[in-house]
């Protein structure tokens, strides 16, 4: 006879495979968009775009699948705490999507406004907010709660170099107004990473949560 922990170990199992398959699928997305923003590729763009419906539809698998545990196997303290944390983390991953895919539509808008190149500091921008989604996923399969703690203190250097991308672009914007436009979407661009930031933050108090019990805001 199976016992009810085998279950949920086998569930649990089930479930983190499914966050790591629904987290590569959005850092994919990331990458694209970016690749999509560095060439002013409008199909890749679209690819983008039409690829959002089966990570929002992962998104929705694995809250099912949480709503299942609860209800089938009565899960109490750490069990119903990681239950109830994957809705909250897959919800934020799904949401970075959605960025990815603001970005993906802001190449669509630009068309023929692109600048030649974006700007210096979204680049490291963008490689800051990936890894931290990234080490957040290693914090969640490991149940690290300091690992998440580290991962949510990186957040600072997005926002920093958030702050230096917009500078840079108003005060390109002031000089000539022919860059009003094509500035303006790239500030969308990286609006879009920030939130990207703001998103693994969130992982990173879910994961502590998850782990001791503790709900703290982090990065405030």
């Amino acid at each position: 006879m199976t016992s009810s922990r085998s279950i949920l170990d086998r569930e649990f199992a089930r479930l983190r495979d499914d966050m790591l398959r629904l987290g590569y699928l959005v850092d994919a997305a990331i990458e694209r968009a970016l690749q999509a923003l560095r060439q002013n590729d409008a199909d890749l763009a679209r690819r983008v775009i039409a690829d959002d419906a089966p990570i929002n539809q992962l998104r929705f698998d694995i809250e099912e699948a949480c709503l299942r545990l609860i209800a089938t196997q009565q899960p109490a303290a750490g069990d119903l705490r990681a239950i109830m944390a994957a809705v909250s983390i897959a919800t934020d991953i799904e949401r970075m999507a959605d960025h990815a895919t603001g970005i993906a539509k802001t190449v669509l808008r630009m068309g023929s406004a692109a600048p030649p190149q974006p700007p210096a500091d979204l680049a490291p921008m963008a490689a800051a907010a990936r890894r931290m989604f990234r080490a957040s996923l290693d914090a969640y399969v490991a149940r690290d709660a300091d690992l998440a703690r580290r991962v949510a203190a990186e957040d600072d250097e997005v926002d920093h170099l958030y702050k230096a991308l917009f500078d840079d672009l108003i005060q390109q914007m002031a000089k000539d107004p022919a860059l009003i436009t094509p500035c303006t979407y790239l500030l969308w661009c990286g609006h879009n990473l920030e939130r990207i930031g703001d998103r693994v933050t969130n992982i990173a108090e879910r994961i502590i949560f998850m782990t001791t019990g503790t709900l703290q805001e982090l990065n405030f």
